[in-house]
Formats: structure tokens, C-alpha cells, sequence
């Protein structure tokens, strides 16, 4: 089964031996704030710039695009930010809790999205690093794309330790870097009229809903990691404490690179993220831009390894749901590298103007997440109070069952509720033509996926689970102690 006895503690091993199992109480380190930079790290990477853009292509005027930025990331991140508390509560990963939810079968729906998140992440991150390492070294994608993604993998096999000292220490070059860069964008182009197609921008409104939505859609994303790196924490950390670290640093780091990049766009013809980093970093002195690009080069690996550590504890939590498994240190380096495999095929396969995909790619994101978010935190929050019996989760054939009908119709009646509201390349609702364009169905899936599961929870019998809990806390510390507070 794949909660199995408490192993030894691993403090002085250097790979990490945990997975989708239960982290003991005397494995239980780490500080909270060490959360606030490794999300802003996290969250500093070229691809959030990216979504910048999108309100000056569309022709929102900076001014109102860095506002929708400003909102919409502050929005997604509040989301993202409530799942942290789950971890050190729980001790488990972030997607195998939905199990209490959907079922050990049933939650293969979210899975299936969230594998497309992380791989999806990884394989854009890849691509950029692979252009920024180009302006300085020879080789092209054959030789980079395989060799950054393996240093990822190997980032992610070490594990959680080294990742977030990685992202720890890279929060601090990336301010100093990034300030110069933001302080020379701002005396540059700051109040001057931009380009010819910028200098007609102002608002409108589709396109303000459009840069808000993906900038929540966005951080919104991020609400399927928050877990696997807080569940290492000791059991009783404040949580408003720990909620407002991530989300200080997760919203802090988005809304500056996502305002950075409006600013960019309105301001650079054709704009894209490796080109514009150079051309401003240059306008201090010649050379300042291709090292502030290196250094995002070196933050895009980092995350990979993130993303590559993510798909992992989720893919291997789908396969236990239909054949368990024990997790081992041989499972972990096998998964990752199926996943790092994944990745190479589809960079490699991926068109070389990839920035409508990239669109598309944040926008399936937030169709598939939002339900599930919605979901997973009422459940939490609202239905359990985070009293769960963590050994029956980690069992495939455990009291929350195979397909939990509750949390698996209200995720597919939100989604369901959003498809009029899709606005997309291929696609465009009928609730979204008329609004023109603009796409609010996030807010849909998240009051009817999340008022729905509230609704169907009201005869939920919490007492048998009260029992089951209680067991657990046996099976897992090895101590009668009461889990019911």
C-alpha cells in the first residue's frame, strides 16, 4: 500500500526517499518563510512575463493592463495560497488529498490535467531556457533541450530539500537583477507614447477581462503544487502565517513580472520575452541584457525540476489508484524519467512561434483547475474543517472509496458550466461572443463546481471518518494519540 510503516528519518540522506507517503512528525522541517521566496522564485520566470503581453497585443494601454494584471494575479493567488495550509495538516502532496474528494479512481480527472499542467510548463521553460543559453553557446535544440531537462530531472530526483534551497537562494539575484532592469524600463519608456500600435492603445473591456483572466488563470495553476512543499513542515505552523508567505510571494513575483512585461510590450514591436529582456537590459550598458537573461535561464531550470518533481508525485498517485504500489527511491527516479521523456518529445514536436499556444495552454489550464481548486478548498475548509483520516487516503481501497460521486459531479458540472464561457483560439462561447470575447468562466466554475460539492456534502457522515481517524494516526505515528481537535 502506499502509505505503509513510518521509514527511518532521512535528514542525513541526500536523496529524498518520501513520495505520495505520509511525512512522520519527526521528519516534520523546515521555516514558513522559507515559503515566500521559493514561490516567488517559482513564480519569476519568463513565461509569467509572457502573460504580460497579452493586454498590449490586445490593445489595452499599459496603464490598464498592468491594473488587470494587478487584480487578476491577486485574485488567482488567493486560491493558490489556501491550499498551503493542507500540507503541514495533512503531511501528503497536494494532489493525492483530493482522493478524500473524488476517490482513488475518481480523481483521475483533475490528475489528467494537473500531469498536463506540469509537462506542459516544462516543455515552454525548456524552450526559452534553450534560447537564452543560445545567445551566448553554440548547439541547438538536440543538444540543450536533453541536456536541461536532464539537469532538471536530477534537481527533482535530489528533491525537496534541494529544490527549495535552489529557489531560496535564486529569489535574491533575481531582485537585484530584475530591479536594475525594471528601474531602466521605467526610466526608458515610462510616460513616452511607445510604438505606433501602442500609442492607439487605451481600454477595453474584453481585452482587460482577457489579461485578468489569464493572470488569475495563471496563478490559479500553481494551486496544484502549494502542497508538496509545505507538507515537510511541522504539523502546527500558524496558517495565516503560512498563507500569507506564499501568497506574498507568489502574487509579489507575478504582478511584477507580468506589469514588467505590459510595460515591455507596449513599448517593443513583436515583443517576446528572451528579446525584450536583452534589448532593455542593454539600454543600461551592452552586454547587462544577455546576463539578465542567462540568470532567468538559470530560474526556468530551477522550476523545471519543480514541475518535473510535481508530475512525479502525481503520476505516481494515479497509477496507486488503480494498482497500488510501495513508493521507493527507484519508483521516484523511473517516474522522472518518464516525465522527463514526455517533455523532450513534445519540445521538440512544439511550432517555433509558440506564443498562441501559450495562450491556449494558460487558458486550458485554468478550465480544468478551476472546478478542481473549487472543489479541494470547500471540501477543506468548509465540509471536513481538515480532519481526515490520512491512512485511508493513501489506501486505493480505503473508507473515502474507488469514485466519489460528490466531488467527481460537482467538478464535471462547474466544467460543464464554463464551456459557454470559453474564449479561445479555437473555440468561443456563446456567453463569451457575447461579451466580446472577453472570458469570465473561472468565476463560473468556481461558484458551481464549489457550491455544488457544499451542497451534495450537507449528508456526508463524518462520523464513521471521525473513527477512521483516529486509527490513523495509529497506523502512521505508531501512537494511540487522538487525531480528533
Amino acid at each position: 500500500m502506499s502509505g505503509g510503516p513510518p521509514l527511518a528519518p532521512e535528514r542525513d540522506v541526500v536523496i529524498e526517499r518520501r513520495s505520495i507517503d505520509y511525512i512522520p512528525r519527526a521528519e516534520r522541517h523546515g521555516q514558513v518563510w522559507h515559503q515566500g521566496p521559493f514561490w516567488f522564485t517559482g513564480n519569476f520566470v519568463l513565461p509569467t512575463m509572457v502573460t504580460g503581453f497579452i493586454g498590449p497585443v490586445l490593445g489595452l494601454s499599459a496603464t490598464w493592463s498592468v491594473l488587470a494584471v494587478v487584480l487578476g494575479a491577486g485574485f488567482g493567488t488567493f486560491f493558490m495560497a489556501f491550499h498551503a495550509n493542507q500540507g503541514p495538516r495533512m503531511g501528503l502532496p497536494q494532489m493525492i488529498q483530493s482522493r478524500a474528494q473524488f476517490g482513488s479512481r475518481g480523481v483521475v480527472f483533475p490528475f489528467a490535467a494537473t500531469v498536463f499542467v506540469y509537462v506542459g510548463f516544462m516543455v515552454f521553460d525548456t524552450v526559452l531556457a534553450t534560447q537564452g543559453l543560445q545567445l551566448v553557446l553554440p548547439g541547438g535544440k538536440a543538444l540543450w533541450y536533453p541536456l536541461l531537462i536532464a539537469l532538471s530531472i536530477v534537481i527533482a530526483v535530489v528533491g525537496h530539500d534541494l529544490l527549495h534551497f535552489v529557489q531560496r537562494w535564486l529569489t535574491y539575484l533575481l531582485i537585484l537583477v530584475f530591479a536594475v532592469l525594471t528601474v531602466v524600463a521605467l526610466v526608458n519608456f515610462a510616460g513616452s507614447p511607445g510604438t505606433a500600435a501602442s500609442a492607439d492603445a487605451g481600454w477595453s473591456t474584453s481585452a482587460f477581462l482577457i489579461q485578468f483572466s489569464l493572470a488569475a488563470g495563471y496563478n490559479i495553476s500553481y494551486a496544484v503544487y502549494v502542497s508538496d512543499y509545505t507538507r515537510y513542515l511541522p504539523e502546527h505552523v500558524p496558517a495565516p502565517k503560512l498563507i500569507g508567505w506564499v501568497y506574498t510571494g507568489a502574487a509579489g513575483s507575478a504582478v511584477w513580472l507580468m506589469s514588467l512585461g505590459a510595460l515591455l510590450a507596449s513599448h517593443i514591436p513583436d515583443a517576446d520575452a528572451i528579446g525584450a529582456i536583452r534589448h532593455v537590459g542593454d539600454l543600461l550598458f551592452p552586454g547587462f541584457g544577455t546576463f539578465a537573461v542567462l540568470v532567468s535561464t538559470v530560474a526556468l531550470v530551477s522550476i523545471m525540476g519543480v514541475n518535473a518533481y510535481g508530475a512525479m508525485l502525481t503520476g505516481t498517485s494515479a497509477v496507486d489508484g488503480f494498482r497500488p504500489i510501495r513508493p521507493t527511491v527507484r519508483l521516484r527516479v523511473v517516474g522522472l524519467a518518464v516525465v522527463g521523456l514526455a517533455t523532450l518529445l513534445i519540445a521538440l514536436l512544439i511550432p517555433d512561434n509558440y506564443l498562441d499556444s501559450f495562450n491556449n495552454f494558460v487558458i486550458l489550464m485554468l478550465y480544468f483547475l478551476v472546478p478542481w481548486t473549487a472543489v479541494n478548498l470547500v471540501d477543506f475548509y468548509f465540509v471536513r474543517h481538515g480532519k481526515y483520516a490520512i491512512a485511508e487516503i493513501l489506501s486505493p481501497r480505503g473508507i473515502y472509496g474507488r469514485w466519489a460521486w460528490r466531488g467527481v459531479v460537482a467538478y464535471l458540472v462547474g466544467f460543464v458550466a464554463m464551456i459557454p464561457f470559453f474564449a479561445t483560439t479555437f473555440y468561443t462561447g456563446p456567453a463569451a461572443a457575447a461579451l466580446g470575447g472577453a472570458d469570465l468562466s473561472f468565476a463560473v466554475g468556481l461558484v458551481v463546481a464549489g457550491g455544488l460539492y457544499l451542497i451534495l456534502s450537507r449528508d456526508l457522515d463524518k462520523g464513521a471518518e471521525a473513527a477512521a481517524r483516529r486509527r490513523s494516526l495509529t497506523v502512521l505515528e505508531g501512537s494511540p494519540e487522538e487525531v480528533a481537535r
